[in-house]
């Protein structure tokens, strides 16, 4: 069980999933329409090839964690899964060719996350320029799971869209920011200048709770837009349970906290509204 646990993690499928129900969720709460199966597909398979990209290039980390190690022994496997995603990504693009402009910037700032662990000197470069990385990580996240499916949609644009935006965008930075924590040291060997290397452990967990913070009021103001007060309790919880598991977070660096809870819990509320009755 713990392979298979493992392998579901490691091999980026658990967040490919992930992804997946977020973008479902914003179809089925967010625009209350049908959830458009090609974009389903091509989040799916962009997910598996952009993580098994990011996670084949060579890792700046001084120690390999579980996970760093199942990857240097599964090199053939991730190989494979980014040329499957890349496949099913090419194929479902075509099949949403209408929107290709808005999927190209999807793709091109999901490459830019990882361009800077590419070993050419042009891309070792912008590890100088990556003050903002988490910030940069929770907007793609936000686009891809949120923004696009808006745009994909035919419902028209409505103010309470800027609160489920700003919701998802910060809940996400909020996980974003103990990810970075827990990199910090491998980060600053490396050269990457992100947010988190230059704050102060106060400053942090100011950082940290003042996202979920705007994260709760955000969500919370969706009750003016006539949404179900249960559906917003189910927003909220997830933004509860990561405030709890906050000092445990900055101590324990555990793989599958971070790669199986943490992560899990940015689509935790997702897989909640599937439950039949909520």
């Amino acid at each position: 069980m713990d392979n298979i646990k493992r392998f579901i993690v490691y091999s980026n499928l658990f967040i490919a999933i992930c992804a997946v129900a977020m973008v479902y969720q914003t179809y089925s709460f967010l625009l209350d329409t049908h959830a458009d199966l090609n974009f389903l597909l091509f989040v799916f398979f962009a997910t598996i090839c952009s993580y098994s990209f990011h996670w084949y290039l060579p890792s700046h980390a001084t120690q390999l964690s579980a996970r760093g190690v199942w990857t240097a022994n599964n090199k053939i496997i991730l190989g494979l899964l980014f040329l499957l995603g890349l496949v099913g990504s090419i194929i479902t693009f075509i099949n949403l060719k209408t929107y290709w402009t808005w999927l190209v910037g999807a793709v091109f700032i999901t490459f830019m996350y990882s361009a800077p662990k590419l070993p050419l000197v042009f891309f070792k470069e912008l590890r100088k320029l990556a003050v903002g990385k988490t910030i940069f990580l929770a907007l793609v996240w936000t686009y891809v799971t949120t923004w696009l499916p808006i745009i994909i949609s035919p419902v028209p644009w409505k103010e309470d869209f800027y609160l489920f935006l700003l919701s998802r965008f910060f809940l996400i930075y909020a996980v974003c920011i103990l990810f970075d924590y827990r990199d910090r040291a491998d980060d600053k060997k490396a050269g990457i200048r992100s947010l988190i290397t230059y704050l102060s452990e106060r400053s942090i967990t100011f950082l940290f709770f003042f996202s979920l913070v705007i994260f709760a009021l955000t969500t919370s103001g969706l009750i003016f837009y006539d949404y179900d007060p249960l559906s917003i309790f189910l927003l909220l919880i997830p933004g509860i349970l990561i405030a709890l598991l906050y000092n445990y977070a900055r101590k324990n660096f555990s793989d599958i906290l971070y790669y199986l809870v943490l992560d899990g819990l940015m689509a935790f509320s997702a897989f909640l509204m599937l439950i039949p009755g909520i």
